[in-house]
């Protein structure tokens, strides 16, 4: 566990959830803080996949592109990745066998408590993602977007990575408690949101982190929500659709 390492986090779950889409910071000064990391974009246009120090969007057709550096990011979680772990994963039916081992190795060196963010190498034979439009809001949950402009697709045989952050139970909130993944492929040209994945191989990067920064939005409006309402029902909704 490095000493320096920080998840850099844009804004809060709570305030997503609840329809603060505008705005906090923009893509460059995000990767100021992190190389690898998941979040969206202004308006929830479309799902944001950080890897490598650049960052990309994923669209509501499932194709990627680099995010211009000017964009705004309303909600993001970031690291360096600097793959103090890394183990091999096989043959794994379903997301929740991915998650299921991830979870016994963090537990294995006492690492249910802390923050991790996680890259998987590796070859798919189905990913199951999803990604969406913008939706101009105000004060509109995240789900009910998600219910007007959500779209789902399915890539298959295909190569490519998973990135992901972890946040224990205490955290809720903050961030969603577990492991949250979204999918780039390896040519960057297909990405999204992942609901379920078939994973045949995988290289597994994996860092504890025991610091966060938050950068909460500094708008007048963002005091206008009440960041208690969004059930954990609703939150858990939204991630695994």
């Amino acid at each position: 566990m490095s000493k320096q390492n920080k998840m850099y986090q844009v804004s809060t779950l709570q305030a997503l959830a609840l329809g603060y889409t505008k705005s906090v910071i923009t893509v460059s000064e995000l990767l100021q803080h992190g190389d690898t990391g998941l979040g969206t974009f202004e308006d929830v246009n479309g799902e944001m996949i950080a890897m490598d120090g650049h960052c990309y969007q994923a669209k509501s057709d499932g194709t990627v592109a680099l995010a211009d550096p000017d964009t705004g990011v309303p909600f993001s979680a970031v690291a360096k990745l600097l793959g103090e772990r890394e183990f091999e994963m096989k043959d794994k039916p379903d997301i929740e066998s991915i998650r299921t081992e991830l979870t016994q190795r963090i537990e294995e060196h006492f690492g249910l408590n802390s923050m991790h963010v996680v890259r998987i190498d590796g070859l798919f034979e189905k990913v199951d993602a999803r990604s969406e439009e913008p939706y101009k809001s105000h004060h509109v949950t995240l789900k009910e977007v998600l219910d007007k402009n959500q779209t789902s697709f399915v890539f298959e045989n295909i190569r490519g990575s998973l990135v992901g952050v972890y946040f224990p139970d205490h955290m809720d909130g903050i961030n969603m408690p577990g492991w949250h993944l979204h999918f780039l492929s390896e040519d960057r040209t297909k990405g999204g949101h992942v609901f379920n994945v078939i994973m045949k191989q995988g290289t597994v990067r994996l860092d504890k982190i025991n610091r966060i920064e938050i950068e909460l939005p500094k708008a007048a409006a963002f005091d206008t929500y009440s960041l208690k309402q969004a059930s954990e029902e609703e939150i858990k909704k939204v991630e695994k659709g």
